[in-house]
């Protein structure tokens, strides 16, 4: 029953990643069908990903006030809802509204899931493998939603890029009914942190709306600092209010676990780069090698595939053996010198040699550190704040995909727009844009491997502090 409840928790985790991409390839489909300007189609994208790391910390800690399997069958109801809504959505606005609500629905449920496997395998070398699984979902899922994206959009609609989560929605929920085991914590009667909970989730949305918008107003523009300072000025509100607070909505003292806090940072670095660089790839696929949209899905095909060997098959072995922290740093050292071979890419490049050797290469150390990355991020959590715990490191994964989607992409536009207006043809103009993105890239993914070893200790520290 274990297996199957892991599964299930899985496959909800799998579903609500696939979904902040499988909607991308279905982006020119959906502005030609509801009359979204290009400038507005981009709300698409944000409103599901400002919901969805603004609510992410708040639902990690309800999970651990009033129970995990509450919060999480809560968020799966609620996303499922919400993707039949968007799917039968007749306007702009419509779309819009339901995909906030469906990114609501996906914190809700995500936010506890890392928890739930970790109280579900309290045994360290069962927890491993099943992180490795989790691990999967999570470093596969936006490649496998392209797959998916670019299959649906072409075969049938972009209608079904949300209505394929319907009978995986409501099979999940019937079985996660019966398979979670029921939990209940103190409850809320303990007096809730409402003004801490109010703090973060304004600062978060507005810290992430900032940084989207960045790519339209410039980072030097007035509203962006302005915004910028008022998110900040929030977040850091939440933080003296949660060093006074009875009962905190994130309680400080899990930072002072050094592999906590360094997995949360390690993880903005590399998100930051990996996000982008899938954003930057599907462009350099579609615009300068002119793949359609249902080539470029299966063009990703080669990185899901490597990452599920690794992390599936070879990474609990590998953390074992060798420690979490020397597989992370290694894992991220061949990511890095993936995104240095892509940094190269020309614009007579081909499929086969300029981008297919950086995907297997990416998959394989991508595969091997996001289970170690996890690992980390739970290591040495108490049971009652792994809510919180799981909800962090989901809430730094998302800020990562903001800021290196929206820093990569100015960057790629402002390099391409400069060269063309030099006279540049196209195609080189848009291949030294991704070029320039790949090695902005590859520069995130080396502060990550820098701040791995600075600041993850080694197993036989970690194994001196346990003892």
């Amino acid at each position: 029953m274990r297996a199957l409840t892991l599964a299930v928790l899985c496959a909800v985790s799998l579903m609500v990643v696939l979904d902040g991409s499988i909607v991308a390839v279905a982006l020119p489909a959906i502005q030609k069908d509801l009359g979204f300007t290009p400038s507005t189609l981009a709300w698409v994208v944000n409103a599901y990903l400002i919901a969805f790391a603004g609510l992410l910390l708040l639902s990690g800690r309800l999970g651990d006030l009033i129970g995990r399997k509450r919060v999480f069958l809560a968020g799966l109801g609620l996303f499922t809802l919400a993707s039949l809504l968007c799917g039968i959505a007749q306007d702009q606005a419509q779309l819009i509204g339901f995909r906030f609500l469906q990114g609501a629905g996906g914190a809700l449920a995500s936010a506890v899931v890392l928890g739930m496997i970790t109280t579900l395998y309290p045994e360290p070398r069962a927890r491993a493998k099943a992180i490795g699984v989790y691990s999967f979902t999570q470093a596969a899922g936006s490649s496998i939603g392209l797959i998916a994206g670019g299959t649906l959009t072409q075969l049938l609609d972009w209608h079904w890029t949300f209505f394929v989560n319907l009978p995986i929605g409501a099979i999940a929920l019937a079985l996660a009914v019966r398979l979670l085991a029921d939990d209940r914590g103190p409850g809320l009667r303990g007096g809730t942190d409402v003004t801490g909970a109010g703090l973060v989730t304004g600062g978060l949305m507005l810290l992430v709306y900032t940084i989207v918008k960045a790519e339209e107003y410039t980072w030097a523009d007035a509203r962006t600092l302005g915004l910028l300072a008022v998110s900040l000025l929030l977040l850091a509100g939440f933080v003296l209010r949660q060093a006074k607070a009875r009962q905190p909505l994130l309680p400080l003292r899990i930072f002072r676990l050094r592999a906590v806090s360094g997995a949360n940072a390690v993880m903005v670095l590399m998100v930051a780069g990996l996000f982008g660089f899938q954003f930057i790839t599907a462009l350099y696929l579609q615009r300068v090698l002119e793949l359609d949209a249902l080539s470029t899905g299966f063009a990703f095909l080669p990185a899901p595939l490597s990452i599920a060997v690794m992390s599936l098959v070879f990474a609990e072995r590998l953390n074992h053996r060798f420690g979490a922290r020397a597989v992370l740093v290694t894992g991220l050292s061949l990511v890095t010198l993936a995104l240095g071979f892509l940094a190269t890419v020309e614009a007579d490049g081909s499929y086969t040699t300029d981008v297919l050797p950086a995907l297997v290469l990416m998959g394989i150390g991508f595969g091997a550190a996001m289970p170690a990355l996890m690992g980390q991020a739970m290591s040495g959590v108490a049971p009652a704040d792994t809510g919180v715990a799981s909800g962090l490191i989901n809430t730094t994964q998302q800020i990562g995909a903001a800021i290196g989607t929206a820093v990569l992409a100015t960057a790629a536009a402002s390099r391409t727009g400069s060269l063309l207006a030099e006279g540049t043809a196209v195609p080189e103009a848009l291949s030294s844009g991704y070029r320039t993105a790949y090695a902005l890239s590859a520069g995130l993914l080396a502060l990550a491997v820098f701040s791995a070893t600075v600041f993850l200790r080694t197993r036989k520290v970690q194994e001196a502090i346990v003892a």
